[in-house]
């Protein structure tokens, strides 16, 4: 199981939310690479980013902090957020991202993911509100259940499914692991558990579960309820 801590870009800036609202901002550092820096020095092999703003505008908003990001580690980088074409996604892994997110655009174009995911490194995301998956940054809830989403990807040669409950994320209010692993029971594709991780118990519940690949980390960093470098040792 890989630990995948989070980077969210807001304004060029390391930012988190909770449950996904922009205006619940709080700013980490006015240097995101910095912060890639040390995840990359206390073990990790990936960062988890997030360009919040293209998110909501559907292009790339933060291309210079990722840039940097980049040129000044030798992390593995997953990047989501406002992708809906694949000049985008040629564009982002031409820079040096590793794989590209795709989120709102599995809901509403599930074919385009699918031929997409036959020629780059694809992960689909798929963000829940009780069970229902939520798109364009969260600001609306469809009448879709996120099990049958994943069963949608089923064979489609994704790398990853990363689940997001959305009343956990940056709540600090425990993983949930039921959630994950049935996003997993539906589809069979590694499954990346993302939203509400507080503490080292939750990594540990994560990786005892032997159904979830990987765990995303955030705000139990940035707000030190989580020490990464023990963390990485555990798992």
């Amino acid at each position: 199981m890989d630990i995948l801590p989070a980077i969210d870009l807001k304004d060029g800036k390391a930012v988190r939310l909770s449950k996904g609202l922009m205006d619940s901002a709080k700013i980490y550092s006015d240097e995101p690479w910095e912060v890639a820096k040390s995840f990359e020095e206390m073990g990790s092999r990936w960062v988890h980013l997030v360009d919040l703003n293209g998110a909501f505008a559907g292009e790339p908003k933060n291309l210079e902090q990722i840039k940097k990001i980049r040129k000044n580690t030798d992390l593995k980088l997953e990047l989501g957020g406002g992708i809906r074409d694949e000049e985008t996604i040629k564009m982002y892994l031409d820079l040096g991202v590793n794989r590209v997110i795709l989120g709102s655009i599995a809901l509403k174009q599930p074919d385009f993911v699918k031929d997409m995911a036959k020629k780059y490194p694809i992960v689909v995301g798929i963000d829940a509100i009780e069970g229902m998956v939520a798109v364009e940054g969260w600001a609306e809830v469809s009448d879709m259940r996120a099990t049958d989403l994943a069963k949608e990807f089923a064979k489609a040669g994704v790398e990853a499914i990363i689940c997001t409950d959305i009343s956990k994320d940056g709540m600090l209010s425990g993983v949930n692991v039921r959630f994950t692993e049935e996003i997993y029971e539906a589809s069979g594709v590694d499954t990346i558990a993302s939203g509400g991780v507080k503490d080292i118990e939750d990594i540990i519940k994560c990786k005892e579960s032997g159904k979830i690949a990987g765990v995303i980390v955030g705000k139990a960093f940035y707000e030190g309820k989580i020490d990464l470098k023990k963390a990485f040792k555990v798992i």
